[in-house]
């Protein structure tokens, strides 16, 4: 057994999915029921969430299956919605267990003795936190199942995929994943704002503004732990007028680089030209919690040299203060 296995020897991690695009006040009333099952709740909107059992289990003296057949049964007689429950010792093995399970629904429980056993014939794919290219990577050299990853020392993943992303990848395959399950509700949305002192035409002072509202939004995104797949930039005109446009995301994040380059887009897309502005406001949409983002690989050295400084930067402001570091100007060149 391994000693991400040893660790926890009792399958009390719980991963649910819901159906896809399940409206948010259905969505809500999903996270209801599990919170009757447990107070340990952590939402992963916009479809999905996380219980921890421990407490649960003691109380109602059942299994983690068990639960989950009660889970399924509340849903489906209450709110005529049916659910994957995937229950495993680790947040990686419920949730590749809840992966593996065809809709509409079911309940696949993995004992902590099973786990390396049950992993190993899956597609490298089907283990949760392996994205796409990640697992096309893989493939390329060999690797087509979880079993031949676990087997690859952490050394060479780390060479392959990177230096977290390998690590992880090689821990997870063996069963070690130690993050808890941490209460979180559904989130709210993000947002940032600035008012000008007076209108301004001045399209540097209005790009300056909103480098600004990228740099705290996307520092607000990373101190709750969420992304977002979506902006909506919101401008406010001296006349009383709005003009608003949302558009989506390559792929959710909560990075000032990504964030900037389609904020950028959404002004120009505005065509401001002799628009008098009073306001800017820039909205994440539909959050999702940052470990659902899969780790894609990079060889962009200067974009990892920006994501590292971007954890400095955000250790001095939880430290100083939000307005410690601020966006210089001169990126306001950077398209």
């Amino acid at each position: 057994m391994e000693a991400g296995t040893e660790a926890r020897r009792v399958a009390s991690v719980m991963h649910v999915r819901c159906p896809d695009r399940l409206p948010e006040d259905v969505y809500r009333q999903v996270l209801e029921q599990l919170a009757e099952l447990s107070p340990v709740v952590q939402a992963l909107p916009p479809s999905a969430a996380l219980v921890e059992l421990k407490g649960a289990l003691r109380y109602h003296g059942v299994d983690g299956r068990r639960l989950g057949e009660v889970l399924r049964v509340r849903t489906i007689s209450r709110l005529g919605v049916d659910v994957r429950v995937g229950i495993g010792p680790s947040i990686t093995v419920a949730a590749t267990a809840s992966g593996q399970i065809a809709e509409p629904g079911g309940v696949l429980a993995v004992d902590p003795g099973q786990v390396t056993d049950w992993l190993g014939p899956l597609p490298v794919e089907a283990l949760h936190g392996i994205g796409p290219r990640q697992a096309q990577t893989l493939r390329d050299y060999g690797v087509h199942c979880v079993g031949l990853l676990a087997a690859v020392p952490p050394a060479t993943m780390q060479r392959l995929l990177g230096g977290r992303a390998g690590r992880q990848a090689a821990d997870r395959a063996r069963g070690i994943d130690p993050r808890p399950v941490t209460p979180r509700a559904l989130p709210a949305s993000a947002s940032a704002s600035h008012t000008f002192p007076r209108h301004t035409l001045d399209g540097a002072a209005v790009r300056a503004a909103l480098l600004d509202l990228v740099v705290t939004l996307a520092h607000q995104l990373r101190g709750r732990g969420q992304a977002a797949r979506g902006l909506t930039l919101t401008l406010r005109f001296a006349q009383g007028t709005t003009w608003e446009k949302t558009r989506r995301l390559p792929e959710a994040s909560a990075h000032d680089d990504d964030l900037r380059t389609l904020a950028y887009r959404l002004i120009d897309a505005a065509g401001l030209q002799r628009g008098r502005l009073t306001g800017i406001t820039l909205k994440g949409e539909d959050l999702i919690a940052a470990d659902q983002v899969a780790e894609q690989i990079s060889f962009d050295q200067a974009r990892e040299a920006r994501l590292v400084a971007e954890e400095v930067s955000d250790r001095i402001r939880a430290k100083f203060g939000p307005g410690a570091i601020r966006p210089a100007t001169t990126l306001l060149r950077v398209s």
